[in-house]
């Protein structure tokens, strides 16, 4: 199981944004946590739901033109 490390300031929907996934961690501030997450979350493309504990895709941009 890979670790997401989560950007507490960082608001991404209404969560956090995923700053980086990898298979080790090394210490952070506060303002970052480690979080177990699957092997298919990637940095940016999800954020995660510190209410619930899930990780979601984050919605593809609509073009309005």
């Amino acid at each position: 199981m890979k670790k997401a490390l989560i950007s507490t300031i960082e608001s991404r929907e209404t969560g956090y944004r995923v700053a980086q996934v990898q298979n080790d961690t090394f210490p952070v501030t506060s303002a970052f946590k480690w979080v177990d997450c699957e092997d298919t979350i990637e940095a940016d493309k999800y954020w995660y739901d510190d209410a619930n504990q899930t990780f979601n895709l984050i919605p593809e941009p609509v073009d309005i033109g």
